[in-house]
């Protein structure tokens, strides 16, 4: 490896860490990136999922104090987003990428749409059905399983998606609802990565390399994140959600 694509890695790596923590689609800096340095795509998928994964774990770690009184929920919500996971790495090693990745502009999309009527949906259905806005109910386990399916395929925005599910099912503020969404993420990469590192290529010094950067990203991103109010946090997730878009659409 050159010495200037290692610093480049462990740039895209930190970014990357950085706004997963604040609100997902770090994939989309990591992932053209490994491509632009000449790897093959399931080898810079594979690797980009490992080594995202402890960003994720710390960026959760830093969203800690937000979760404080939802053990129970999580650990439905995880076990749903680790099934989805499970899901999508069959899909990534079995089918082609073209196959699922034409629909994720439109899903992302969705999510923005989403995350901009969010705060008035969620006092309607709050005030509709509080039981259900409480903890979402089934509906929402079923869509945090099929953005789980996504991101154990490819990963890119699924922070994205979670928002704008979360915001809409669960009457919480929204630096809760982050707080969980990166829980959620944080098992669906971790999951996704430990199947990669067995059974899939992968090049182990892009993941470490990777790996660095993440973890000080993921740090970094919950310090920022946690102190945005919650419109600049809402208006964050629309611009990294349409540039997600835009870099989709591009490739």
């Amino acid at each position: 490896m050159i010495w200037w694509h290692a610093i480049v890695i462990v740039v895209a790596g930190f970014w990357a860490g950085t706004i997963n923590t604040v609100v997902g689609s770090g994939t989309l800096v990591t992932f053209p990136t490994l491509l632009a340095l000449g790897y093959p795509p399931v080898t810079a998928t594979t690797s980009n999922a490992i080594g995202l994964a402890p960003g994720s774990v710390t960026g959760a770690i830093g969203y800690r104090h937000e979760l404080r009184g939802l053990r129970s929920r999580l650990l439905r919500y995880a076990t749903a987003s680790a099934l989805g996971a499970g899901c999508g790495t069959v899909l990534l090693l079995g089918l082609p990428r073209d196959a699922f990745a034409t629909v994720v502009p439109f899903l992302i999309v969705l999510a923005l749409v989403l995350v901009l009527v969010q705060p008035k949906v969620s006092r309607w259905v709050a005030n509709r059905n509080p039981d259900s806005a409480a903890g979402g109910g089934a509906l929402l386990l079923f869509f945090v399983f099929l953005i789980g399916v996504y991101g154990g395929y490819f990963s890119a925005a699924q922070g994205v998606l979670l928002m704008g599910v979360l915001g809409i099912l669960l009457a919480e503020p929204l630096q809760r609802l982050n707080g969980i969404k990166n829980v959620l993420a944080s098992t669906v990469n971790v999951l996704a990565g430990t199947v990669y590192a067995f059974v899939a290529p992968v090049d182990w010094a892009v993941i470490g390399l990777l790996a660095l950067g993440a973890i000080a990203g993921g740090m970094v991103g919950a310090k920022i994140g946690r102190k945005l109010p919650p419109t600049v946090l809402r208006g964050v997730i629309i611009i990294i959600g349409a540039a997600a878009v835009v870099g989709m659409l591009l490739r």
